[in-house]
């Protein structure tokens, strides 16, 4: 049972890695501010869960039978909560601001016409 639940932790680690770097790939490749900011809100998150339910796992492998295993779980849950708030509200409002700043959804482009500072 303890060669399963290790292999599901480095299972969910490596998942969570390769989100991330796709991810990362996302933000490099994609051509306009709103695929960039698709690509870091979603896959960065996934990954970020994916990591800590991996070393959560680990957490309960390596300290097994202690209180130690559910305070290192309860803080990397905690800090996942707190990620999936955060996550897609700073990609909600980075949004609003290239919208506010005048970029055009579709081109990714600064709209013709519109200065940075015209909407103030």
């Amino acid at each position: 049972m303890s060669v399963f639940v290790d292999i599901l932790s480095w299972v969910c680690i490596v998942l969570g890695a390769a989100f991330t770097l796709i991810g990362c790939l996302g933000l490099w490749r994609f051509p306009d501010v709103f695929s960039r900011m698709h690509a870091g809100g979603v896959a960065e998150t996934l990954g970020v869960l994916f990591l800590f339910l991996g070393m959560g796992i680990q957490a309960f492998v390596i300290l097994p039978e202690t209180k130690m295993a559910l305070l290192v779980a309860g803080k990397l849950a905690m800090i996942a909560i707190f990620l999936l708030y955060t996550n897609p509200t700073t990609t909600h409002a980075l949004a609003q601001a290239a919208l506010w700043g005048g970029v055009d959804p579709a081109t990714g482009q600064q709209k013709k016409g519109e200065s940075k500072s015209s909407k103030t």
